[in-house]
């Protein structure tokens, strides 16, 4: 059992909770009866953990596990979003880890399952779901694969669901992103999952090539492309021994102040009716959850937009679209890639540059120009219907 950390050592850790680490330790000697080492172990987790697992960091008596569970583990805003997803009557985890999807997604079921082979995590996590209240997830040591069959599953298989966030990292600690190279092999195993549920979902690395994977996976009806502010954080696929006609994309933005999805299919994208059209009055660059999940057809029909280029996925309209899922700009000017015209828009010699389908990099346009990053107007360097290379001057708006 996980030993809790002494009202000493908890205060340790509370008030040097923003120290520099590495001071802590040289200073090791000035707390003779503190194991130090230790605990700054713990003061580093939190500082890792406080934007992505704030309610944990909060509690006092979480105990973090090593550093490579920390970054590797869901934030609570995307496990938050699991949980929206799925409920039942028996959850199962067969991939444990920290604990944080399961500790969420549990809620929704009269029963859980938490797996994992290093019993040192999974006596933390266990140590940390008493600390946090959830007392209905039963944790099971060893292979999950194999002791799947041990489990007494009650119920139609209907309101079971299995989940996994399979290891992506090979054996020499390198990162990993294709399915059969993670661990479980998801594709290995996938048939002998079908045999106990009818619900399987399964999150991946947000590298991964979606329409590769659902050709790979073959029972997929949904694909969850989840991004937090703007940046694409994982991609969920929800597989089912019936799966649908075609598989349904949807792209999810989660913020602090609300979240936004648009969901499509592949059929959808590909008949999607579009215009193209030179820069208007407003310019729009969809999130990038619609640009991994592959929406650059739709998102043009769905906003009512035109495409400036079939392949450089910005958009335009003389009105503006106040609901568009993604950056809007007012257009100031639209110039060749000429120092003097675009200096004229520019009062600080600063710029955020884009580039979208366009031959030069982000810094040999800085360079060309002679300018640095930052300051309030936005250069777009792309490419237009006519093939003329050009840079779109905006001011931001949302």
């Amino acid at each position: 059992m996980i030993q809790s950390f002494s009202e000493a050592e908890k205060s340790f850790i509370k008030s040097h909770q923003n120290d520099e680490v590495t001071t802590l330790l040289l200073q090791a000697k000035k707390y003779q009866n503190l194991n130090i080492p230790e605990l700054v172990l713990q003061i580093k987790a939190r500082q890792k953990a406080k934007s992505k697992l704030p309610e944990w960091v909060e509690n006092e008596e979480i105990i973090f596990p090593k550093m490579i569970s920390v970054e590797q583990c869901s934030s609570e805003n995307t496990a938050k979003f699991k949980a929206s997803l799925i409920n039942g009557e028996t959850l199962i985890d067969l991939t444990g880890g920290m604990g944080v999807d399961i500790a969420y997604m549990s809620k929704n079921f009269t029963k859980a399952f938490y797996f994992e082979q290093n019993v040192d995590l999974l006596n933390v996590t266990e140590h940390n779901f008493k600390q946090l209240g959830i007392e209905h997830v039963k944790f099971v040591e060893g292979n999950s694969v194999e002791k799947l069959g041990d489990l007494e599953i009650k119920g139609k298989r209907g309101n079971t669901w299995i989940y996994l966030d399979p290891h992506r990292r090979d054996d020499t600690g390198s990162k990993v992103v294709r399915l059969q190279n993670c661990e479980p092999n998801i594709l290995a195993i996938k048939e002998l999952l079908l045999k106990y549920t009818d619900n399987i979902l399964l999150k991946a690395s947000p590298m991964l090539d979606i329409d590769l994977a659902i050709l790979d996976l073959e029972y997929v009806s949904k694909v969850y492309v989840v991004a937090v502010e703007n940046e694409v954080k994982e991609v969920l696929f929800l597989l089912q021994k019936n799966p649908a006609i075609e598989v349904i994309l949807i792209a999810v933005n989660l913020t602090k102040q609300h979240s936004t999805t648009l969901s499509f299919t592949k059929s959808e994208e590909k008949n999607a009716s579009i215009k193209l059209g030179s820069p208007k009055q407003y310019l729009y660059e969809p999130n990038a959850a619609i640009m991994k999940a592959g929406g650059f057809r739709f998102v043009a029909q769905h906003f009512d937009l035109q495409k400036i280029a079939p392949h450089s996925h910005l958009y335009s309209s003389e009105k503006l679209v106040e609901d568009f899922q993604g950056r809007t700009f007012k257009i100031v000017a639209v110039c060749k890639l000429d120092k003097k015209e675009i200096s004229k828009y520019l009062t600080d010699k600063k710029a955020n540059i884009t580039i979208r389908n366009f031959p030069l990099t982000v810094q040999q346009i800085r360079d060309k120009l002679k300018l640095s990053d930052g300051g309030d107007k936005y250069l777009f360097a792309t490419t237009d219907a006519q093939n003329q290379k050009i840079i779109i001057v905006c001011r931001k708006l949302t």
